[in-house]
């Protein structure tokens, strides 16, 4: 060591310089104010007459994190700790490693107030040691004569015995709040559309501190508004945005949410954020969900980290009333995935750099990967400029190719094909006069493949259960056969949860699957009710194409492995009275007209013809 030094008789600790490393765990599960100072009391009363502390290093974080995420946090700001601060555990380190360091050798309480992980406490005490720099505990023995083996084999003991306990107690409170969410007990604040039915603590001493556990009630008010908002999310695919803008246009009607910030300028007002995470919150099906998020943290500062679906902790079974139905949340999150940020409605781009408005726009999505496809326009030399509707995962996942495994880099294909597609099939199926007979030869074979897609479907979840449960039957066994090996039976657990976990989403889809069959009896009178139209629906203009378009919930799947895009419209009572109200804007809809002026039935009645079903051509 640099900077002391003693003679033959001299005391080897007279002189010696000595810095303080103490920490404690995060503010809320501790007290820094004594915690700290009693740490510097048991350091200083360890070290041998004549070493003195000089330098004072401490943090309040956590000893489970990573070595180079420690040390910047700002927590020990909020505490009157009557202890100088010469930096945290980063500085120490940095002062270890110059020339002019103040100190000869470390102190701590335990080995654990350095970490709480193996790795780093010998990581720390190793790049000491390279320094020349001695790490001391003080409920250990302190020499300095060279002997180090009992040491060594006490401190990495003690190491090992704090991250066991860390561990185990991390896996403990993890089992309590998965029995916890079991039971259907809410973590945190109700969201919005619940309130909290307090029931008084289980254990008598934090009942008789007033704490309680709380469920979930229905608010009667803010309930029906949650409600609505799934249904316009689904029904009709609003974004974030548009359903903010109906739902602000009625705050008696719709309360908006109480904001905990109340500097936050967009309080008593519904927001984009707040829509979004509203979508996203599986409680709303009646069942505890618990562990969507995960709080890291990096250089000081946290944040909150969305955790896939597969880790999160679901109840058994529905525990509150539910506001939705779980294949409406379902369905919900697929129109998230499948709008892609694409904007609602039919208007026209209004930016200023917008040089090509797209005509299906928002209509067409690709069949590999189920989300939206962009528009794209491409200028030839001596061709021209073409239109393409396209998709590119890695633009919107950050570059990443995996996200959709097989998926091309890119996949496009020419909007002018896709128009002339969609205008047939309207001019023909929809308005068109043998529009009845290309339905009566079309819907045998389709409801055929429907029928044998769903049972196709429905047969290979089954395998998938019956093949997940063989597996787990399998672990079991080994688990009995293997009770002596603790590590072997834990790593055999782990792996029976998560095939537990497939086993039960491959049950809700099945279930969700058998709960849908494909439509068997078709309402084919509806088409008898839309008006044929002679007007080429390609001259309207795109606004009204659009307008019609929304009507019959147009849907285009491109499959570009087969160079085939699939077009579906769907037919029901609203899409009735949507056709009615844009007659109007249809130019030469009375030319059609068999009868003469004073004869004629109004727009959309029954026309007074042989056939009571047929309705007035447009």
């Amino acid at each position: 060591m640099s900077g002391w030094g003693a003679g033959p008789s001299q005391d080897p600790f007279d002189g010696l310089r000595v810095a303080w490393c103490g920490r404690t765990s995060t503010e809320d599960l501790q007290d820094p104010t004594l915690s700290l100072p009693r740490q510097l009391d048991n350091s200083r009363a360890a070290l041998p007459p004549g070493a003195v502390i000089v330098a004072h290093f401490y943090d309040i974080e956590s000893g489970r994190k990573n070595l180079e995420d420690r040390g910047y946090g700002t927590a020990h700001e909020r505490f009157a700790i009557p202890i100088p601060r010469d930096g945290g555990i980063q500085d120490l380190l940095a002062e270890a490693a110059r020339d002019n360091r103040r100190f000869d050798a470390v102190i701590c309480e335990g080995i654990d107030r350095i970490s709480r992980r193996t790795f780093y406490g010998t990581k720390i005490e190793h790049e000491l040691e390279q320094l020349g720099v001695a790490l001391f505990a003080a409920d250990e023995p302190i020499t300095l004569n060279g002997k180090r083996a009992t040491a060594i084999l006490t401190r990495r003991v003690k190491q090992g015995i704090a991250e066991w306990y860390a561990v185990q107690m991390m896996e403990a409170s993890w089992d309590g709040l998965r029995t916890h969410t079991q039971q259907g007990w809410n973590v945190g604040r109700p969201p919005y559309g619940y309130a909290a039915d307090k029931v008084p603590h289980p254990v008598p001493a934090k009942a008789a501190d007033g704490k309680c556990k709380t469920r979930l009630v229905p608010d009667p008010v803010r309930g029906p508004a949650i409600t609505q908002i799934f249904t316009w999310r689904v029904t009709e695919r609003l974004g974030y945005g548009d359903i903010a803008d109906r739902l602000n246009a009625d705050h008696d009607r719709y309360p908006p949410p109480e904001s905990l910030n109340p500097n936050f300028r967009g309080r008593n007002a519904w927001g984009r954020s707040g829509i979004r995470e509203m979508l996203l919150n599986p409680k709303y099906t009646g069942y505890m969900v618990w562990n969507r998020k995960a709080t890291t943290s990096r250089r000081g500062s946290s944040r909150s980290m969305s955790n896939p679906p597969s880790a999160w902790i679901w109840s058994e079974h529905p525990t509150h009333e539910p506001l939705i139905t779980r294949e409406t949340y379902e369905a919900a999150q697929k129109v998230g995935r499948a709008r892609a940020t694409s904007r609602t409605g039919s208007e026209a781009n209004g930016h200023r750099q917008t040089r090509h408005t797209y005509l299906l726009r928002s209509f067409v999505y690709c069949d590999l990967c189920d989300r939206r496809m962009f528009g794209q326009t491409e200028t030839r030399r001596k061709v021209g400029e073409y239109a393409y509707y396209c998709c590119q995962p890695s633009i919107n996942h950050k570059g990443r190719e995996d996200r959709f495994p097989g998926h091309p880099k890119i996949v496009r294909v020419r909007e002018d094909t896709l128009i002339d597609a969609v205008h047939d099939l309207f001019q023909r199926r929809i308005f068109g006069p043998q529009r009845h007979e290309l339905l009566a030869a079309e819907l045998p074979v389709s409801s055929d493949k429907a029928e044998q897609e769903w049972q196709s479907r429905c047969a290979a979840l089954n395998k998938s259960i019956t093949d997940l449960a063989r597996k787990q039957d399998r672990l079991i066994a080994q688990i009995e056969d293997n009770d002596a090996d603790p590590e072997f039976s834990r790593r055999m657990q782990a792996r029976f949860t998560e095939l537990e976990t497939q086993r039960r989403t491959k049950a809700e889809e099945l279930a969700l699957a058998e709960a849908n069959p494909p439509a068997r009896d078709h309402q084919v009178d509806l088409l008898h009710m839309i008006p044929m139209l002679q007007t080429r629906l390609g001259d309207l203009p795109g606004a009204l194409q659009r307008k019609l378009f929304a009507a019959f919930h147009l849907e285009i799947r491109y499959d570009d492995q087969a160079q085939v895009a699939l077009i579906r419209v769907t037919l029901d009572a609203e899409t009735i009275e949507g056709v009615a109200a844009m007659a109007e804007h249809i130019p030469g809809n009375d030319k059609s007209c068999p009868l003469d002026a004073d004869s004629c039935c109004r727009r959309f009645s029954t026309c007074p013809r042989q056939d009571s079903n047929l309705r007035h051509p447009l």
